[in-house]
């Protein structure tokens, strides 16, 4: 492609072109379509591109606001191949709330996206790492950033602690230098990337609350970031210290007990995440934040596996790999 042609290009995408009435009846299809960029565009070559679980709800029409027929895809890693001055060559990653939601996404060969919603790839990242970074740490840092981001002193409880985003919290609060504390539902050890040990709950075995407060002197955790919801929203409660932060982003059963006496006693504060709330360039700013943890190697990209790497013509394959809760971090590679 010369540089007199370069703002037009034809682009093979995966798409959704109607809504699914479950995850098992998602139906992809490959098509190429023209991108063309505006002049604060950047035009991106896709190296790789994450399947999140929200690429595979929004495509079951769990997310009202989801357009048909769309590309899906959230997270993404490649080279930008046209833009303003300066870009052309940049090796970029980002993430979004509306990308692959409300328009086209980053399940494609190509992606238009804002300038100033790209972030330089780490070197040492390799652009399946890079696309894998996106929705978890963001909506980590996020909840950290809206909550308080963790210091020296502080104890961070994270509930679901294996799961992606659980691993993005533990990281970055044993960057900040906090103490962390895991639950998990049955008798499993962390298997993520920590900066320090972190003591794990096996909440099958033991009162979660209870022990928390014996691992703390009887103080409790400083921030709980619940990523499971509901199931845990008790425990989550019994566990705050005074003028304790609960992060919440997700729920099975939407309608919780809620004890609004001991609520204000311990001048607690519930803090809500939903990253599909943020634009491009909003995401963007989360993850720069991120940046200096990733390039000092306190922050590590979650580990790909060769068989979580499909090629856009299999989307369907990694979709139904992503809605069976597979623990790998799915990739497409066109």
């Amino acid at each position: 492609m010369s540089p007199a042609d370069s703002k037009t290009v034809e682009a093979r995408c995966v798409r959704l072109n109607a809504k699914a009435e479950n995850a098992a009846a998602v139906t992809p299809v490959v098509e190429q379509h023209t991108l063309s960029r505006g002049p604060n565009d950047l035009l991106i070559e896709l190296k790789a591109a994450a399947v999140n679980p929200s690429d595979v709800k929004a495509a079951t029409g769990l997310m009202p606001y989801a357009v048909f027929p769309r590309t899906p895809g959230r997270d993404y890693a490649g080279v930008v191949i046209d833009g303003p001055a300066g870009t052309r060559g940049r090796e970029v990653f980002g993430s979004s709330g509306d990308l692959g939601i409300r328009r086209d996404g980053t399940h494609a060969s190509h992606l238009v996206v804002e300038a100033d919603a790209v972030v330089e790839k780490p070197k040492a990242l390799s652009w399946e790492e890079a696309a894998g970074i996106g929705v978890p740490f963001v909506t980590a840092m996020e909840g950290f950033r809206r909550a308080g981001v963790p210091k020296s002193g502080e104890t961070v409880l994270v509930f679901g602690v294996n799961g992606k985003v659980g691993q993005a919290a533990v990281q970055i609060a044993t960057w900040q230098g906090a103490r962390v504390i895991g639950v998990v539902r049955k008798a499993e050890a962390y298997d993520g990337h920590s900066n320090a040990p972190i003591e794990v709950i096996d909440a099958s075995a033991v009162d979660a609350a209870v022990r928390v407060r014996e691992l703390t002197g009887g103080k409790g955790a400083d921030i709980v970031f619940n990523t499971v919801g509901d199931p845990y929203f008790q425990a989550a409660h019994r566990s705050l210290a005074l003028r304790g932060r609960q992060i919440l982003i997700a729920a099975i059963d939407r309608i919780v007990q809620f004890n609004i006496l001991e609520f204000y006693r311990g001048q607690h504060t519930y803090v809500g995440i939903d990253t599909l709330g943020l634009s491009s360039a909003a995401t963007g700013a989360v993850l720069r934040e991120l940046g200096p943890g990733f390039a000092s190697s306190h922050l590590k990209p979650f580990p790909i596996r060769a068989n979580a790497i499909y090629p856009l013509e299999r989307a369907k394959e990694a979709y139904a790999a992503v809605a069976g809760s597979s623990r790998d971090r799915v990739i497409l590679r066109p």
